[in-house]
């Protein structure tokens, strides 16, 4: 690790590291379908089924792997972002509540209309634009100030406050003992619901390649003389940072999330271009416009609001139990299922018209 910190520096390295990971994390979530939006769904109607299936696959080995790493002393996250600054509860609860109305609407989270963007989805890429730019205006632009005063409403000390392992007195051996049965239990439950093997196998990778991203860039960071921030996989801060880039500056900075974005598309893109899964998808009568922009609206400042989207806040920080990524992962499911519920309604009576 040094001798590649010294011949290609710091952020070379990270962007390399970053890519990595978004190729494994784009194909495995294509190729599992791997969808919180999905999932939460399901849920609603009352189906315990191959979507929830998935999705606990996939946060069960995130769990598993980054609290597996932690014991074994490859990581330590009480420097991460969502440990150690101040945290917010009620951008937690609001803003995790405006990510699930919005996932519902835009038919996918930050990270499904990503990968649904590189295999042709034309709906999922100007989504995707606009959440970027609107989460671009709400972590520095014109809707920073109110972001700023739902975020102060109540907030929580960084360090042990926002620990849940700490509060409740469980280091991460027992964590992980907890997470390995979990995850046992999750692929019992998929091999029940006849999930495919490839799928179960894929959904945790999409896990597994969260807990690669902790435990790289904490790696990296112990083998650098410069400061390098610990984190993982999440979409709308990096996608943001990305779009920002290429569209005002030259000279791009490199870094773990500017690998990541290009990294995911690469990958899903590769899996459904061999797999026959790439094709032109347009908005339509059954997919109209409005409905996916305000879903992309309300997504892109939720997200900066809660602290992250669907697998920032729900994967990353839930991985390492983070209480705001705990309480905002949870709110999601809390708005998605009800905005599905209010609208099932409309949704059946035009399937029936």
């Amino acid at each position: 690790m040094e001798t590649l910190l010294e011949a290609y520096g710091e952020a070379a390295v990270l962007f390399a590291f970053g890519g990595f990971v978004g190729l494994i994390f784009g194909a495995a979530a294509y190729r599992s379908e791997f969808c919180l939006r999905a999932a939460t769904i399901e849920v609603a109607n009352g189906q315990f089924g191959k979507r929830l299936s998935i999705w606990l696959v996939a946060f069960c080995a995130a769990v598993f792997g980054v609290q597996s790493a932690i014991a074994m002393d490859w990581l330590a996250v009480t420097d991460a972002r969502q440990i150690a600054n101040i945290g917010s509860l009620s951008g937690a609860i609001i803003g995790g509540l405006m990510f699930g109305v919005g996932m519902v609407l835009a038919r996918g989270c930050a990270s499904r209309l990503l990968v649904l963007s590189a295999t042709g989805n034309l709906r999922a890429i100007i989504t995707g634009l606009v959440l970027t730019i609107v989460a671009q205006a709400s972590l520095t632009g014109i809707l920073s100030p109110l972001r700023l005063t739902l975020s102060g409403l109540w907030s929580v000390s960084g360090g042990s406050a926002r620990d849940i392992l700490a509060i409740i007195g469980l280091n991460a051996t027992g964590a992980a003992s907890i997470a390995t049965a979990c995850l046992v239990g999750s692929l019992i439950f998929a091999v029940r619901s006849n999930v495919s093997k490839l799928k179960i196998i894929s959904a945790g990778i999409v896990g597994l390649a969260v807990a690669l991203g902790w435990v790289g860039t904490y790696q990296i960071g112990q083998a650098s003389f410069e400061i390098v921030s610990v984190s993982s996989v999440t979409f709308s801060g990096p996608s943001s940072d990305t779009l920002m880039a290429l569209v005002s500056s030259q000279n791009v900075p490199l870094g773990f999330g500017l690998g990541l974005i290009p990294g995911v598309a690469i990958g899903s893109a590769s899996v459904a271009i061999l797999t026959g899964g790439f094709h032109i998808a347009r908005f339509g009568q059954d997919t109209p416009m409005e409905k996916y922009l305000i879903g992309a609206c309300l997504m892109g400042f939720g997200s900066m609001l809660a602290g992250g989207c669907a697998v920032g806040a729900g994967m990353s920080g839930g991985a390492i139990f983070s209480l705001t990524a705990w309480v905002a992962v949870g709110c999601m499911w809390i708005g998605a299922m009800l905005t599905h519920l209010l609208l099932r309604p409309a949704l059946t009576a035009r399937i029936t018209a």
